[in-house]
């Protein structure tokens, strides 16, 4: 029986000697190519494709000291605006050659530590979104790994920041056209820098406008939190609130159904991200926090540190958008009518709420079921 003759896999010389280049222009193609001619780089990878040449990964990150891999590191992967930031940092890694490790830290500094340990000698480099270490144990990881923070202040690091405060201000300021004498913010944990600025808008544009604030503290942005404490804000004699993202506006909106109180006939409503504000009944009012883009860009920031790591720290700032929809609307007079105690029904149903007959709006602040959209 005769053997077929062994064929051996295909080398980065035979792809050199094929393209008619050197083995380091090959190199330089797979790993560099924005330092080589766009035809250059196209001649090489088509005859490695022909070859069917694929470069050795450990071999390129024990020769070049570079993976190619970077990690994300979000607090709660569930959350809608981590997940639409991740997507768009991923796209923008996948763009430009690399692959993207994900950590959840689970709202924890500890874990975040460990991770920003575990995943150090896999990675080119971090970005930390929203981060709750303390600023000390970031500088020391930012020393061992090229780092970039998204919503968190620190000098000297590369960020990017999510401005919402802007449209918050707006926020208030529609409320208050409306009516609302009386309303809440309720955020995040309080280490979080994002939802500091949130509340500080709030805070500050309503008593310049003489309303009353009052502030309450979510456990962690979640469904169920924005749920829980639907009491304390009632307690509060608010008429709107203010959260800290979508996901807790949702819950608020539950809370108050629960309770029978209508949206925004009794009580309105508004969010932040734009992640799930269209799937809401009714639609959401929220603050657009361009959570994909910021992604995109700290990710290009990161990458853009590796090739040049001389090159000027860059702080590009997002600034969001308030969108005015169906949940926002004008006080109710007399106040928030009494609520009846919430149903035992399971929070995972649809959510219902009694529909009072719709009340006249002031001209020439309308906000309804169709979504507009205010410039910052």
């Amino acid at each position: 029986m005769v053997k077929p003759p062994h064929t051996s896999a295909p080398t980065i010389r035979l792809v050199a000697r094929e393209a008619g280049v050197s083995q380091a222009t090959v190199s330089r193609a797979f790993s560099q190519p924005e330092l080589l001619a766009p035809a250059t780089v196209e001649k090489v990878l088509s005859t490695a494709k022909r070859l069917g040449y694929v470069p050795n990964q450990v071999a390129r990150a024990l020769s070049t000291g570079r993976t190619h891999n970077i990690a994300l590191i979000l607090p709660d992967v569930a959350n809608p605006f981590f997940s639409a930031l991740m997507r768009g940092a991923q796209a923008q890694a996948y763009k430009r050659g690399y692959a993207t490790f994900l950590g959840d830290s689970d709202e924890t500094a500890s874990l975040e530590d460990l991770l920003l340990d575990k995943l150090a000698v896999q990675v080119d480099g971090f970005v930390l979104a929203s981060p709750r270490l303390d600023e000390e144990r970031i500088r020391r990881h930012a020393a061992r790994r090229p780092l970039v923070v998204i919503n968190r202040e620190l000098e000297g690091i590369e960020r990017v920041l999510v401005d919402t405060a802007s449209g918050f201000t707006d926020a208030v300021k529609l409320l208050a056209g409306f009516g609302h004498r009386v309303i809440a913010y309720v955020g995040a944990p309080r280490s979080s820098w994002s939802s500091q600025q949130r509340a500080r808008a709030v805070c500050e544009t309503g008593a310049a406008l003489g309303l009353k604030v009052a502030q309450i503290d979510a456990a962690r942005p979640s469904h169920e939190a924005g749920r829980a404490c639907v009491d304390q804000l009632l307690n509060t004699g608010a008429t709107a609130a203010l959260a800290v993202d979508d996901v807790v506006a949702q819950g608020i909106m539950a809370g108050l159904a629960d309770r029978g109180l209508s949206v925004p006939h009794d009580f309105s409503v508004v969010g932040c991200d734009d992640i799930i504000a269209t799937t809401t009944y009714p639609p959401l009012t929220t603050v657009n926090a361009y959570c994909g883009l910021a992604g995109a860009k700290a990710v290009d920031l990161l990458l853009n540190g590796l090739s040049e790591p001389a090159a000027p720290v860059d702080t590009p700032v997002i600034v969001g958008e308030l969108i005015v929809r169906g949940t926002t609307g004008p006080a109710p007079q007399g106040g928030v009518p009494n609520a009846g105690a919430p149903t035992d029904r399971d929070p995972s149903s649809p959510t219902t709420s009694r529909r009072r007959p719709r009340r006249p709006k002031p001209e020439p602040q309308a906000a309804g079921p169709s979504s507009s959209r205010k410039s910052i």
